[in-house]
């Protein structure tokens, strides 16, 4: 029961990544608000969390990248439980295109989700957590696109290079107020998506040097961590969890 009783917001959650985290974290002692853009999909992650008699997990709908909705989310949670411990920006998307024709509106798209959602949510919850007094963490997650070009994400590989640089820049805003903040970068990782692909495992397995892609438990580990109490003096780092694919790098194309 590490996290028991800490209050912890986590975005992009209704399956895959975010959902393993919230799970992990509930099972732990948290309470956790569950948040995903898809009203149908948050809640049905929060009642598979709470199956298990965890009764832990709050489904919260909405758009992650949506300031408005953001500030909501952070107001009703601290209304509900008053604090907020940690904060989870999990949320982002992946709009495939090729540079020469990309279009404005998928730019806009990535930028507001992938930066616009984790910063907002960083600054809500980041002043929330200095009027407590008692500090707190924000966790980003990146993408090993932001370490390594990959064909046709572009934009999604910039905005994920630029999450670990916010990362960065805010330790000069908020260590004064006992907040840590990290990124995770996660490279190849099985989820409900990726299986979809007949042919995503058998690449990467070839692809990666530990010999499989991760799987969403190697992502939660890595996530647990820097919200834990046992990487309080860590801050304004990113921790690349691929099984060491960027340090050789071999083209899926």
């Amino acid at each position: 029961m590490k996290f028991k009783e800490q209050v912890a917001i986590v975005t992009g959650a209704g399956q895959g990544i975010g959902f393993e985290i919230c799970r992990r974290l509930a099972l732990e002692g948290a309470l956790v608000i569950l948040n995903d853009v898809d009203e149908n999909l948050t809640q049905a992650a929060a009642n598979t969390i709470n199956e298990d008699g965890i009764n832990k997990c709050i489904p919260f709908a909405g758009d992650a990248g949506d300031a408005i909705f953001i500030q909501n989310m952070v107001d009703e949670t601290v209304e509900r439980f008053g604090k907020i411990d940690m904060v989870i920006a999990n949320a982002g998307i992946t709009l495939f295109g090729d540079f020469f024709t990309y279009s404005p509106e998928s730019f806009s798209r990535v930028l507001q989700v992938n930066l616009g959602g984790t910063f907002f949510l960083a600054q809500a919850a980041a002043n929330q957590m200095r009027k407590q007094l008692t500090g707190g963490s924000l966790l980003f997650t990146s993408s090993v696109t932001g370490h390594q070009a990959h064909k046709d994400l572009a934009v999604y590989g910039m905005t994920k290079a630029a999450l670990e640089m916010l990362a960065k820049n805010l330790v000069i805003e908020v260590s004064k107020y006992k907040i840590n903040v990290n990124t995770i970068a996660p490279g190849a990782t099985l989820t409900e998506r990726t299986l979809n692909d007949p042919g995503y495992e058998k690449i990467w397995s070839e692809l990666t040097p530990m010999g499989r892609p991760a799987t969403v438990a190697d992502i939660a580990n890595a996530a647990l961590f820097f919200v834990s109490e046992d990487a309080k003096h860590i801050t304004g780092q990113s921790l690349i969890v691929d099984g060491g694919w960027t340090c050789i790098s071999p083209s899926p194309f």
